[in-house]
């Protein structure tokens, strides 16, 4: 070990985390090699490494290995990993232990177990793509996602990451439609890559996916029946402080909290999930999480473990840890920032190059995701939508529901140059052109960041702001890889079909493609009242709703799109739009119910007692001749009793509406009702209110 090597492991150990530890519960490539024959682990790693097509020779093998390895972990079980329609992950416990005889028993993981398993599917929502009584649902092992030990207070198991599919063989996951998109993007880039003469290389679709979270104390979840049954809070009263100051942003971290986050952090780093930042956001109680940049695929997988990990350390910290995109009205909501780019052959292509011919690629990929983006705007809408953030998009920090890009200055300075065939006054040089040996390489962006974009460009990457923190962000990857093979198969094509000077024809058509879809483009404030008309002047989509959002899965344009590259067919698409439809109907009755609820059973006895409490200590105060005091005893007998008659109107009126099954109605019923049961928190004594309050669950933690 080199002598930089071990200062850094003595500081990891210092810190309590030696680096040895790191991944040691993952199936990693050292443990392949150590646990199988050198054949199969050669052939393994090369599907892992180099996606080959799995050997099916080698499963008993592998199975045997991974038993072996798992079996010296401490498990006694192994699951198929997988994750379902519900937004959440799936598993099935089976232990290795099988009988062979009166008494006896032996431990068995075969290669069959290990390739494929077979699930009730009958639970799971599937859109319409089986019908109830058809029970079957099949795993498939992801070889390019490593098996993994999950850890428990009595145990551990194996988790082996699959795919999850009908007995037709439909999606039922959210993973085969990313594996299927990374493909299309892959075979899309590398046409691209060959039309410049670069040899045919690997291809890697790559995600950052930064996790925002709320944590509050535990005794206050529990006396929540909203935040119990939701996520959120459907009442609470702003408290006079809450994020106005900027002071818990990037703050010291409190004791307790950083205690909870190394605890995170110990279990992330075993499972080889690399967790490297860790802050207070914005909100009080509101932190965030950030992995540095994997495989697309297996980020997405450690995200779903990240979001585990989270609500399970909280709860053994006496804590709990919101995941709802907007736990708190009026604070900061929470998302899933993804941070997407594409390398090929170890080169990322969203980032400039040094040479008149990487400027030339990374200029036409670039182009290609602005066409992607303006021509799909609702598709990138419909991956990010959802109940929950319906309600923190367009404010606090979260992006608009309209989708713009964001280059920031320079490099939209280089892409008005290539439009107009004319260079900025400043600039001191001729317009760009591609493949002239001269051109002066492409500055990398100082831009500040714009954080009210959706879709941002931060240096090197696009930075996806839309999905919301509670969400699978495989659905928004597989629409992003999908819109942009699709686009880059365009430029291919009209270049293929051009037949002139390369470069002049590329310089043609990028010039072409910035002129028709620079509407698309937007560096100012996405919050400013004027956007939403200046987007409507440019033709862009406006959905602030799930309900508008998904409809986008029934354009027949979009339907053909995903079963032109092999991502969702028809009725996949179709089960999809079906799911979230059901989804946000689902979840939004839930909310409604659980508000009138509280509202009936715990606000409204509690208001009735203390203007009953009031009213009659004015009459004792008259009886007695006791004038002072009454004056104001009366004005909040007489508020209270106002607010106590709209409370009634209000619930009869959020009953009806539930009664109707009307999503919508119900938003805005409970809404005007959260308005009054607000108003009266303010006039009831805080001892005897029923609900812990916005400043204690924000601030005691």
């Amino acid at each position: 070990m080199a002598k930089s090597d071990n200062a850094r492991e003595a500081s990891a150990r210092s810190a309590g985390f030696p680096l040895s530890s790191y991944g040691e519960d993952v199936f990693n490539e050292e443990a392949i090699k150590r646990h199988l024959p050198s054949g199969s682990a050669r052939k393994l790693l090369a599907t892992i490494n180099d996606g080959l097509p799995l050997d099916p020779s080698i499963a008993e093998d592998v199975a045997h290995g991974m038993k072996e390895w798992a079996e010296a972990k401490g498990a006694t079980h192994f699951t198929h990993w997988f994750q379902p329609l519900t937004g959440g992950t799936a598993e099935k416990h089976e232990a290795f232990i099988e009988p062979c005889g009166t008494a006896e028993a032996v431990s068995r993981f075969s290669g069959r177990n290990l390739i494929g398993g077979e699930a009730d599917a009958s639970s799971f929502p599937s859109g319409g793509l089986r019908s109830t009584f058809e029970a079957r649902g099949y795993t498939a092992w992801d070889p390019t996602s490593p098996a993994f030990i999950k850890r428990h207070g009595n145990g551990a198991t194996l988790c082996i990451p699959t795919v999850f599919c009908s007995y037709n063989g439909a999606a039922l996951d959210a993973k085969t439609p990313l594996l299927r998109s990374v493909q299309a993007v892959s075979r899309a880039v590398v046409r691209l890559m060959g039309m410049f003469g670069r040899p045919k290389e690997h291809v890697s679709v790559t995600l950052g996916a930064e996790q925002e979270y709320f944590l509050i104390d535990r005794e206050f979840y529990v006396k929540r029946p909203d935040l119990l049954q939701t996520g959120r809070t459907v009442f609470g009263a702003a408290p006079a402080k809450h994020q106005q100051l900027d002071d818990h942003y990037y703050g010291a971290i409190r004791p307790r909290v950083l205690k909870f986050m190394t605890e995170v952090e110990e279990r992330l780093w075993r499972l080889g999930i690399p967790a490297k930042t860790r802050h207070n956001e914005v909100a009080p109680a509101q932190f965030e999480l950030a992995p540095m940049f994997e495989d697309i695929n297996l980020a997405a997988d450690h995200n779903m473990l990240i979001m585990e990990t989270l609500r399970l350390v909280a709860e053994s910290n006496g804590f709990v840890c919101l995941l709802h995109e907007k736990p708190f009205d009026g604070v900061n909501g929470s998302g899933k920032h993804c941070n997407w780019s594409v390398a090929y052959g170890g080169r990322n292509l969203l980032s400039p190059g040094g040479s008149p011919r990487d400027n030339a690629i990374f200029l036409t990929f670039l182009s290609a995701v602005i066409r992607a983006v303006d021509l799909h705007a609702d598709l990138l809408r419909m991956s990010a939508a959802g109940a929950g953030n319906d309600r923190r998009l367009g404010g606090n920090e979260a992006p608009p529901a309209i989708i713009s890009i964001f280059l920031g200055d320079e490099l939209s300075a280089v892409m008005k140059e290539i439009e107009t065939g004319r260079a900025g006054r400043k600039t001191g040089r001729t317009a760009m052109k591609i493949g002239v040996d001269t051109l002066p390489p492409i500055p990398r962006d100082a831009t500040d960041r714009n954080r009210t974009s959706p879709f941002a460009f931060t240096g090197n990457k696009f930075e996806f702001r839309a999905p919301g923190s509670s969400q699978n962000c495989s659905v928004s990857q597989t629409v992003l890889n999908t819109i942009v093979a699709e686009s880059v198969d365009a430029i291919c094509d009209k270049l293929e079909a051009a037949g002139g000077d390369f470069n002049e024809e590329l310089q043609k058509l990028l010039q072409r493609l910035i002129r028709k879809h620079k509407r698309i483009l937007f560096s100012g404030d996405g919050y400013g009242p004027e956007w939403p008309q200046e987007a409507a002047k440019r033709g862009l989509p406006n959905m602030p709703t799930t309900v508008e959002a998904i409809a986008a899965m029934s354009d027949p344009a979009n339907v053909a799109l995903f079963e032109r590259y092999g991502v969702y067919s028809a009725g996949e698409s179709a089960s999809r739009r079906e799911i979230a439809a059901e989804d946000y109907r689902s979840r939004t009755l839930i909310e409604g119910r659980v508000a009138l609820e509280i509202a009936r059973s715990m606000i409204r006895p509690v208001v009735a007692d203390e203007f009953s409490r009031l009213a009659a200590a004015i009459a004792t105060a008259a009886k007695d001749s006791i004038r002072a005091g009454v004056k104001g005893l009366r004005a909040l007998v007489l508020k209270l009793g106002a607010g106590l008659d709209d409370l009634h109107v209000k619930c009869e009126r959020l009953d009806k509406t539930l009664r109707r099954g009307d999503p919508r109605g119900v938003t805005a019923a409970v809404r005007d009702l959260r308005s009054t049961v607000d108003a009266l928190e303010e006039l009831v004594d805080d001892s005897r209110w029923p609900l812990p309050k916005y400043r204690e669950m924000l601030f005691v933690y």
